[in-house]
């Protein structure tokens, strides 16, 4: 069984994947897997953007999404007369033929990953480029491929397929997607965004930013503790922190008092802004 594996610390944005989609299936109908994909209004797989907290403290969030190929997946249990199946290596495809008018397939996807061809009367979405992986694709010798269009042009590496057996080690410390919908996606991602607390820490008297000091945030439920310290602009990032969660906030540098935060909520991503330390009198 195949796999798909994405690392978000590697994709930075470029939009390859998407772009290499829309090349590979625009204009071209490679049937029985899938008739032509519409030049606008449907991404195969899509690179959401997400910008996290707020200026001067703020990061992009760069996620690629497409067809999970469900194990548990919902559209199958909405399709009629045959018109999804579950190949051999785990893909699951839309029957371009036997799909007609069954719109009720977009709305059965809580990934929204399915989408509606007016023009042909079909549903239509990824089908990781079975084409090809069937030797089928019309791939110039001189330049062979054997996995999708959109892991093949990933400069990055982020995004990865083969057999699980091959991608074990990685998968499973990947995570799925909104595990909520217990769709037991066939796509999986490593290092997807968590919640972030930062700020910057700075002596008011000498006026001056403050490096090195220790900054810890513990889950007030959990008691887990999370550190960083400031850097030479006395900026630091509490990373990785769970959503919807209270922490507290302690800074701790030699020679200063200490400042303690009593609760931060993680609901979003935080910025703290500029944080006095006070000198310590003798």
């Amino acid at each position: 069984m195949k796999a798909f594996l994405i690392d978000l610390a590697l994709c930075n944005g470029c939009y390859c994947c998407q772009l290499a989609c829309k090349d590979e299936h625009v204009g071209n109908d490679w049937l029985p897997y899938a008739l032509s994909q519409p030049d606008v209004g449907q991404f195969w797989i899509r690179v959401n953007q997400e910008e996290r907290g707020s200026l001067p403290k703020v990061m992009v969030a760069y996620t690629p999404i497409l067809c999970m190929h469900c194990e548990n997946a919902p559209c199958m249990e909405a399709a009629k007369d045959g018109a999804m199946y579950r190949r051999s290596d785990g893909m699951v495809i839309i029957d371009p033929v036997k799909s007609r008018g069954q719109k009720q397939l977009v709305e059965s996807c809580p990934y929204g990953a399915i989408f509606w061809n007016e023009t042909l009367n079909i549903p239509q979405k990824c089908t990781a480029c079975a084409h090809i992986l069937d030797g089928k694709g019309g791939i110039p010798s001189e330049y062979p491929i054997s996995v999708p269009r959109c892991v093949d042009s990933c400069p990055t590496g982020a995004i990865r397929f083969g057999e699980e057996s091959e991608l074990r080690d990685q998968l499973d410390k990947a995570e799925e997607l909104h595990p909520e919908f217990e769709a037991k996606p066939r796509v999986r991602y490593l290092n997807l965004p968590k919640k972030f607390i930062a700020g910057e820490v700075f002596d008011p008297v000498a006026d001056e930013c403050l490096q090195g000091a220790t900054v810890t945030a513990t889950d007030l439920a959990s008691g887990r503790t999370f550190s960083a310290e400031t850097d030479e602009f006395g900026d630091f990032w509490l990373k990785s922190l769970e959503s919807d969660r209270e922490y507290s906030i302690e800074i701790r540098l030699q020679g200063y008092n200490t400042k303690k935060i009593a609760k931060v909520q993680t609901a979003r991503d935080v910025n703290l802004g500029s944080i006095e330390l006070a000198f310590v009198k003798a």
